[in-house]
């Protein structure tokens, strides 16, 4: 389905699957009680959440996590084998959390949105599932 759709064909599926809809398509509609609620690229559609995926060059150890978590502007700071999932709230920015991880010397390489289509999902239609 990706290999017919990456020669320029449009591919439509229709599926509760969203983990393998998020893996697989570029846009999405979503509906609900057939009417719909949002339409658009995938990563607009997830990227609104309040968590972030830092990427960083080299593994964050515990005590730099502690540091970020008791930033302003962010309610959690969890290490991965990634880097840091950083959780803000409402008054927090991506923007000035990226200022003070350099200020932290974190090595930051890469910043982005953290949530499943799933919970946009829920989010879009209000939990009711």
């Amino acid at each position: 389905m990706i290999r017919y759709a990456a020669a320029g064909r449009t591919v439509i599926v229709s599926s509760h699957l969203l983990a393998e809809v998020e893996q697989t398509c570029t846009h999405l509609v979503v509906m609900d009680r057939g009417r719909l609620v949002q339409a658009g690229p995938v990563g607009v559609i997830v990227g609104s959440g309040d968590t972030l995926l830092v990427g960083t060059a080299t593994p964050v150890e515990e005590p730099l996590a502690e540091k970020v978590a008791a930033l302003p502007g962010v309610v959690s700071a969890v290490r991965t084998d990634d880097g840091l999932l950083v959780r803000l709230d409402a008054d927090g920015s991506a923007q000035r959390l990226v200022a003070e991880l350099v200020r932290l010397d974190v090595p930051v390489q890469s910043v982005g949105p953290h949530r499943r289509l799933e919970d946009a999902f829920l989010t879009l239609i209000g939990g009711s599932a």
